[in-house]
């Protein structure tokens, strides 16, 4: 639970200074960075884990789906760095809890895995929330929300992807392909925006790529150590984190809306957790 608190902070706190520096550098720029400093950190690692355990980590049984997953998730995180370009973290961070609700519906359109009653109430339930949140009809639903709903989507897709593969390939083998995949992805773009950042600005750079590292090994270890309906509820402490950063640093606060939503969302992603984690122990 621990380990899940740091993922909420940092996490919150790189998506802030992604947002301050998007007012100067072009998101797909901050992008790449994000991809480029942890594969740099990341393949020495690996390495070294390679020449210790005998392991082939870059070899994969299934090219294609490795390709499709890092695919998915570039796309997620491209969407995602430009959606905190146009809207608050805090709203970013409460649509964003609408993966969960995606990764279900998925699963049981596209692996044919069994959802039962609960579950599908429990994502009609999110479903409602996200509308709290974007509350159609009241006011314009805009570009910045929509390209969270789009992150969110393609992230899932991601998520499907890593189900499949894990069948055949290892962890690592997965996480290698999907940080060089994500980094291709983002070259293109970012050389497209491209602007000199300053000696500051290329100091953010850098933290950002490696506080999102910090984040990524933080997640890994708590889901991990313990289990996933353990530290889930956790997780809902980055909307706290992104509301109170978000309000240091740019003086914006989520308004009652948006915790509502917030909160229904995740209180339904919890719930689709927990029902899957006892349907694994009943099977």
């Amino acid at each position: 639970m621990a380990l899940m608190a740091i993922f909420a902070c940092v996490v919150s706190v790189s998506h802030t200074m992604v947002r301050a520096l998007s007012t100067e550098i072009h998101s797909m720029e901050i992008a790449l960075f994000r991809t480029v400093i942890p594969l740099f950190v990341l393949i020495p690692m690996l390495i070294r884990q390679g020449s210790r355990t005998g392991e082939i980590w870059w070899r994969t049984t299934r090219p294609g789906l490795q390709i499709l997953r890092g695919l998915f998730g570039g796309a997620s995180m491209l969407a995602w760095f430009y959606t905190l370009s146009l809207i608050p973290v805090a709203d970013a961070t409460a649509l964003s809890f609408t993966v969960v609700i995606f990764v279900a519906v998925g699963a049981a359109i596209v692996l044919s895995e069994k959802v039962g009653v609960r579950r599908w109430s429990a994502i009609a339930i999110g479903i409602i929330g996200t509308m709290v949140i974007l509350r159609p009809g009241a006011q314009a639903i805009s570009l910045g929300a929509v390209t969270a709903i789009f992150a969110s989507i393609t992230w899932a897709a991601a998520v499907l992807t890593v189900k499949v593969l894990s069948r055949s390939d290892s962890p690592t083998t997965i996480v290698f392909y999907s940080s060089v995949t994500f980094t291709i992805l983002a070259i293109g773009p970012a050389l497209y925006f491209w602007t000199w950042p300053t000696w500051e600005q290329l100091a953010m750079l850098v933290s950002i790529g490696l506080l999102a590292l910090i984040a990524q090994m933080s997640m890994t270890t708590a889901m991990r150590d313990a289990d996933t309906t353990a530290v889930m509820p956790v997780d809902f402490t980055r909307l706290i984190w992104a509301a109170v950063i978000g309000y240091l640093w740019f003086g914006e606060f989520p308004d009652l809306w948006t915790w509502i939503g917030g909160g229904i969302v995740f209180a339904s992603t919890l719930y689709i957790t927990y029902r899957e984690g006892r349907v694994k122990q009943a099977d």
